[in-house]
């Protein structure tokens, strides 16, 4: 049998290198202030004003990936000006957990893991704590108790967002299994588990697709239907849905130590995997491939490569396999998919193709998990947030 090599190749570390002069740049233009979710022609802008939020403002689901990419470049160098200004955000994150400033929203995990968790983690800072485990708090008031499940988006006095979850929310569920660990409260971890549970059950299809939203009825709990916000339909498979599924079932796994969320995890990586183009990196979804005309999303293929790697590091059968696959597909990203006159550090992402929104543009989730997989494998000792 020939050996499978799952050696990272040199050019990782030349990919570091050019990412961290685009961050050490964005700090300088951007300085405590957002950019959009997206570029806009392959340049990111300030946030748009949001009623009486100026532009550059800490609103929507996507900020905190900023001050966590400042966290992975303190991570890979040491050097304290990442440090400090990552440490920057911190205050605008407790005011906006304690003013209810845009919190009505699951990704509550997203904004606080990435940049309070990660600050607590790496300094001790006693107030990114609180802030979190408020956050883990308020993600608890969007608890269906009929159905276990945390929902969505929005207000949970609107009809159309109760009893509805996203397939995004496995990776919001570690800020709860966090909280649960440094208060000794175990609501948190319960919480976690049950929707964990629901969405293994019923999220995840027979075939080994995912749906990307799922409804419960709001009474009894019982399963409805499974839709799509952002797929091609309600029956393909999203390709950053899916590439959520490899990564949150894995984290919650490690969280749980329940073998069938690593189950959950396999079957989501080898349909991602059977579905790949040429390039291995995904088209926006897994239903298209070469020769459809559609976009990538590089966004999807950073996700899953970072899940590749801790699904192998958690010790799923075929671990090299997925490993081989992780870096495979970062040395597309790394050779075709990066361009140091953008200030993204990925390009040729897709947001919300139905609604044509950033498509074919950086995204700051896919920056973000671009360089949390560069530093994974750059870094063999190194330890995520999540």
């Amino acid at each position: 049998m020939t050996a499978i090599d799952v050696r990272p190749g040199p050019e990782t570390g030349s990919a570091v290198t050019a990412a961290l002069r685009t961050i050490s740049a964005n700090i300088t233009e951007f300085g405590d202030r957002f950019p959009g979710d997206t570029t806009t022609r392959d340049r990111y802008t300030l946030r748009p004003a949001a009623g009486d939020l100026p532009e550059g403002s800490n609103v929507g689901w996507t900020t905190a990936f900023w001050p966590g990419m400042y966290w992975l470049a303190y991570d890979l160098t040491g050097d304290r000006t990442y440090r400090d200004a990552a440490a920057a955000f911190l205050p605008g994150y407790a005011e906006r957990i304690a003013q209810r400033i845009d919190v009505e929203t699951h990704d509550l995990g997203f904004l606080y893991t990435l940049s309070c968790v990660a600050a607590y983690k790496r300094t001790g800072d006693k107030d990114a704590r609180d802030a979190a485990i408020a956050a883990a708090d308020h993600l608890l008031r969007r608890v269906l108790p009929s159905a276990g499940i945390i929902q969505a988006w929005g207000d949970l006095t609107d009809s159309r967002q109760r009893g509805r979850t996203i397939i995004d929310s496995l990776m919001n569920t570690p800020l709860l299994f966090w909280a649960g660990k440094v208060t000794g409260d175990p609501k948190y971890a319960a919480a976690a588990r049950r929707h964990t549970a629901q969405l293994r059950d019923n999220i995840l299809r027979d075939d080994d697709t995912t749906f990307h939203t799922f409804y419960w009825d709001q009474e009894t709990g019982r399963p409805l239907r499974g839709e799509t916000e952002q797929g091609s339909a309600d029956d393909s498979c999203w390709a950053r849905g899916q590439a959520w599924g490899i990564y949150g079932f894995t984290l919650n796994h490690r969280h749980t130590g329940d073998p069938t969320l690593l189950a959950a995890a396999v079957r989501c990586a080898d349909y991602f995997l059977a579905h790949l183009p040429a390039d291995s990196v995904a088209y926006w979804d897994l239903v298209y491939g070469d020769g459809d005309g559609q976009e990538r999303d590089s966004s999807a293929a950073a996700i899953a490569v970072n899940g590749l790697l801790a699904l192998a590091d958690a010790g799923a059968p075929r671990a090299d396999r997925y490993r081989a696959a992780a870096l495979r597909i970062l040395r597309s990203l790394i050779d075709g998919y990066t361009d140091e006159s953008s200030n993204a550090l990925l390009l040729h992402g897709v947001y919300d193709k139905p609604k044509s929104v950033g498509v074919d543009e950086g995204t700051l989730w896919g920056d973000y998990f671009y360089l949390e997989a560069l530093t994974r494998v750059t870094q063999p000792n190194w330890k995520d947030h999540w």
